[in-house]
């Protein structure tokens, strides 16, 4: 009896023998395996779809067959309203937008300084890290829409700075408050680091900045990247809240368009216009979770 070589004949396709098939077939077993785990998969599928669509037509009924529906829809859910309102709504969606785009940029520069500020060793360096800690404490305790207040309306009042637009205040006290909280994230990550890496790094001639920036820091920040998205997609909602300070942003626009037609439609268009600017965000925050996951699993990441 003769036998094949894995490889075939020369010549032949890598895998397969000399009349093209393949040299390697799987067993009964191993079909049988797949084949009910397709079963399975598909299975688990259909009983989804119909689990969905049964809760949702319960939630519809619950609502629909409700007394006040009728008075709800017309207040809450009426198309011409929200079609109406919707080019004033998304002209203030933009100026969320751009307070969250120099919000993120802020806390993510001024965060990293603070955890620096709190990983140096040394005596030396106390006064620094206890100013860091108290800041981070005092700001993680303070209400955002307070911090809003003081700095929208105090810090102008000492006439130190020139005049400025209500959204730039908003914009620091988004800074300043979110700062405190990305800083701990930060930390967390740094000291997560086993010092083995920083050991190695410095015997290497290495300096304590170079160590930080080349070794530290990027496995820091792979370690800590689902839990920075998660406070980024916190601070896509609270940007509306500037609103409070005149600002006519998306909120404010809503709150317009909401007494000019004495109709809460406005108020919904808003929450579904946030609800999309986070839900890509939040996708991608899941993904990036679930693929740290997997790789840790099969011990990719030390």
């Amino acid at each position: 009896m003769t036998t094949t070589h894995p490889s075939g004949a020369p010549g032949a396709a890598p895998g397969s023998t000399a009349d093209g098939t393949p040299s390697w077939q799987p067993s009964a077993i191993e079909l049988e395996r797949r084949a009910f785990r397709r079963r399975q998969t598909g299975r688990s599928v259909l009983i989804s779809a119909l689990s969905t669509i049964v809760f949702a037509a319960l939630l519809a009924w619950a609502f629909i067959g409700s007394p006040g529906w009728a008075a709800v829809r017309q207040s809450f859910f009426d198309l011409d309203v929200a079609i109406a309102s919707l080019p004033r709504i998304l002209e203030g969606l933009w100026l969320n937008i751009q307070v969250l785009f120099f919000a993120s940029i802020g806390v993510l520069l001024f965060a990293l300084l603070l955890a620096t500020l709190r990983t140096l060793r040394g005596p030396v360096f106390f006064p620094l890290r206890a100013l860091a800690a108290g800041y981070t404490d005092l700001f993680r305790g303070v209400p955002l829409l307070i911090v809003l207040y003081l700095v929208g309306y105090g810090v102008p009042g000492l006439d130190i700075f020139p005049r400025m637009p209500v959204a730039f205040w908003g914009t620091i006290a988004l800074i300043l408050t979110y700062s405190a909280y990305v800083s701990e994230v930060f930390r967390a990550g740094i000291e997560a680091v086993h010092p083995s890496q920083r050991l190695a790094a410095r015997s290497l001639g290495l300096s304590h900045g170079q160590t930080m920036r080349r070794v530290v820091l990027p496995q820091a920040m792979r370690k800590v990247t689902p839990a920075l998205m998660n406070d980024f997609v916190a601070m896509q909602k609270d940007v509306g809240l500037i609103s409070v300070l005149g600002a006519v942003d998306a909120v404010r626009a809503a709150q317009i368009e909401t007494a000019h037609f004495f109709n809460y439609t406005p108020y919904v268009v808003a929450g579904l216009l946030f609800v999309l600017l986070a839900w890509p965000t939040i996708r991608l925050t899941d993904w990036v979770t679930a693929r740290m996951r997997r790789r840790e699993q099969i011990g990719s990441i030390v």
